[in-house]
């Protein structure tokens, strides 16, 4: 089992889960012990073949740092922070967070699309 740490300490996931926003990105920063690479990849993919499948889910992406550096930074798009927190709590994503290599933290946070003017549309 990893750990989740909060990449905001003043902000943690516990306290922006019972925010009602939509849509929202969740920015989910990943570390992990190099040997242990394989296994996240395994397990990231099935933590996004279950989110895939579950109301509100929109997208997915995984990226990984350049180097040596085993860390990775996954995006999750979700239509409501209601549909993203159902995923969450759900019991079947719970188990799967279980194959989750155990040198792994995991620093979520989640976000809302900000108007710019002449850049870029909320």
């Amino acid at each position: 089992m990893s750990d989740l740490e909060p990449l905001d300490p003043s902000f943690p996931i516990s306290r922006q889960m019972d925010i009602d926003a939509s849509p929202i990105v969740l920015v989910n920063l990943c570390t992990m012990a190099p040997e242990d690479e394989a296994a996240f990849l395994e397990a990231w993919a099935g933590d996004a073949a279950f989110m895939k499948s579950q109301p509100g889910f929109i997208s997915t992406q995984l990226h990984r740092a350049l180097g040596d550096s085993p860390t990775y930074l996954n995006y999750a798009v979700f239509e409501s922070a209601a549909a993203w927190r159902a995923a969450f709590k759900h019991p079947g994503f719970k188990e799967k967070v279980k194959a989750h290599p155990a040198s792994m933290v995991a620093r979520p946070h989640l976000f809302q699309k900000v108007a710019v003017p002449n850049l870029c549309t909320a």
